[in-house]
């Protein structure tokens, strides 16, 4: 009888510790940014995205492997794959989703961030989840100047041609011809019909990150020649959701706006 509550007590014990995210095993990599975890869990990685293998379609996702997104799976696997790893959490511990949001370190290095380096990511930095957001920013910079991974084929589309690259991510330049602050979001309009024209969306509750750069998108952006790096969504036309200013990027200002 003794030993029975014994067994009874370490088992239960065991039920409610909380999972040791020190050091955890990778059993499965989904793609080039998510991973399951020994526990079951699922590790989206902060700060950045890759391109997609699997994309929605009436409901159900289905196998459609967008340009550079099985490279991105491998290059993650390698790193990885039935191996522990440490994961790292920021201030929002899981998305909508109930995925575990982390940054994930094998051998003292972050994956994130060699995501980055190495051109199999771009920068996707959502805040409050910014801890390492100035390295990403740094460690895209010098993938994209060095041409790696899908940088070396990468080329900035004008926003006249995103309506053709909708889930894709993309660099999209054009100039913000006006913009709108809703209840939920700031709009930079890119044409002068924005249910169907390019536009880039900023949610409001993203704002702070642009405020603390001394920026107000509504009236910083416009009569501005930008590029935005994204991924490309439908939604009354073509549109990239950009969570901060890391990812615009002001090329040319027209001085005539």
């Amino acid at each position: 009888m003794a030993k029975k509550l014994i067994f009874l007590v370490v088992f239960f014990l065991s039920c409610g510790a909380a999972p040791n995210y020190s050091n955890i095993k990778v059993i499965e990599v989904i793609d080039g940014d998510t991973i399951k975890l020994s526990n079951g869990k699922l590790l989206r990685y902060i700060g950045m995205d890759t391109p997609e293998i699997r994309i929605k379609k009436g409901g159900k996702f289905v196998y459609s492997p967008q340009p550079f997104s099985l490279e991105s799976k491998d290059f993650n696997s390698k790193l990885v794959q039935g191996k522990h790893v440490k994961v790292e959490f920021d201030v929002e511990k899981k998305d909508i989703y109930g995925r575990l949001l982390g940054y994930c370190f094998v051998d003292g290095v972050l994956v994130n961030s060699e995501l980055i380096k190495k051109g199999y990511a771009v920068l996707y930095s959502r805040p409050p989840n910014i801890k390492y957001a100035d390295e990403f920013v740094k460690n895209q910079k010098q993938a994209r100047a060095g041409k790696k991974g899908l940088w070396a084929d990468y080329e900035v589309i004008s926003h006249l041609k995103a309506r053709e690259y909708i889930n894709q991510i993309k660099g999209v330049r054009g100039k913000v011809l006006n913009t709108y602050r809703s209840k939920k979001c700031t709009f930079l309009n890119f044409g002068k019909t924005w249910k169907t024209d390019f536009t880039v969306v900023i949610f409001n509750n993203v704002l702070d990150s642009f405020y603390e750069k001394d920026i107000n998108p509504v009236n910083y952006y416009r009569g501005k020649i930008v590029e935005v790096t994204g991924r490309v969504r439908e939604y009354n036309g073509p549109e990239i959701i950009v969570n901060s200013p890391y990812e615009i990027e002001v090329i040319y200002e027209d001085e005539r706006k």
